[in-house]
């Protein structure tokens, strides 16, 4: 079962994490999701969501984000419409095959808190890439 994320700043090609976390990626693909980019003060970039784009958050089971993922990409997901002053965000679509290895260090890397406790949330969301609208983290 493969797992699906954008990445939007460090975690893309070229960038300074992508050799060493992306380094399992089966696919890159150029993609785009709705939100707002900022520049952080410590250097690296941060996307901020519509709450109404959130589609699921992330649990500290990788296999059960992955099924998450699956279940919610069969019901065709559909990008929001851009108001209220979000823009779109340009990243990349990685795809990794192997969940419970791939997702725990981007996990660590973000500093990602189940539940929510942390500066960083992982939320599953429409993404637009060039086979059409699906589902990534």
């Amino acid at each position: 079962m493969t797992i699906s994320v954008l990445v939007y700043g460090t975690l893309k090609r070229g960038q300074w994490n992508h050799d060493r976390f992306c380094r399992h990626a089966l696919d890159i693909r150029p993609a785009t999701t709705v939100g707002r980019l900022y520049d952080l003060p410590a250097g690296f970039p941060a996307l901020e969501i519509p709450d109404g784009a959130v589609l699921a958050v992330g649990t500290g089971d990788p296999l059960a984000d992955a099924e998450t993922q699956v279940h919610i990409a069969a019901r065709d997901p559909v990008m929001p419409e851009l108001e209220g002053g979000w823009d779109v965000v340009h990243g990349e679509l990685m795809s990794f095959a192997d969940p419970a290895r791939d997702l725990p260090p981007l996990d660590r890397l973000e500093g990602f808190r189940p539940g929510g406790h942390g500066l960083y949330r992982r939320a599953l969301v429409a993404v637009r890439a060039n086979t059409g609208v699906e589902a990534a983290w």
